[in-house]
């Protein structure tokens, strides 16, 4: 079989032919950000919802670096274990100019191994990203405490 440009054939369900064009495959490419102050091995974050600040910082908190300019952005979330109460989850856009756009506000309670895609999200016209935050608390409800999840965030072209 001799192709020479880059084609997928794929067979349809009702056994039609398709053909796509990978530059239209490739322009749906998307790439891990890493998360700001990890260690390089991971793209993922693990985190555990903790209580309120008393002292120091909470853990509620993370970014991922933008790296490079992507089209859109598509933040997702694992629930890792379970948790009998609800807990906001918040996700910002970050901009170069020091403004951010909210685009997640929710409150979740999901079963384990649950998880949820958000987006994608594209950047308004004339911003310049700078980094995309998960904010994920214990909130108001004492039972989301100890809640652990997985987060990961895609820039895409």
């Amino acid at each position: 079989m001799a192709i020479q440009r880059l084609t997928s054939v794929l067979l349809g369900a009702a056994g039609t032919l398709l053909v796509l064009d990978s530059s239209l495959v490739a322009k749906a490419a998307c790439t891990f950000l890493p998360p700001v102050g990890g260690d390089g091995s991971s793209k993922i974050v693990k985190k555990r919802v903790g209580k309120g600040k008393l002292l120091g910082r909470t853990n509620w908190n993370t970014d991922f670096a933008v790296n490079r300019p992507y089209r859109s952005y598509k933040l997702f979330f694992t629930a890792d274990s379970t948790a009998t109460g609800t807990y906001p989850v918040e996700a910002f856009l970050k901009f170069t100019d020091g403004s951010n756009l909210r685009v997640v506000k929710e409150s979740l309670t999901p079963p384990i191994g649950q998880g949820r895609m958000f987006g994608p999200f594209t950047v308004p016209q004339g911003k310049q990203m700078k980094q995309v935050n998960f904010k994920i608390g214990a909130g108001s409800d004492p039972n989301s405490t100890g809640f652990s999840y997985r987060i990961s965030v895609q820039g895409c072209n």
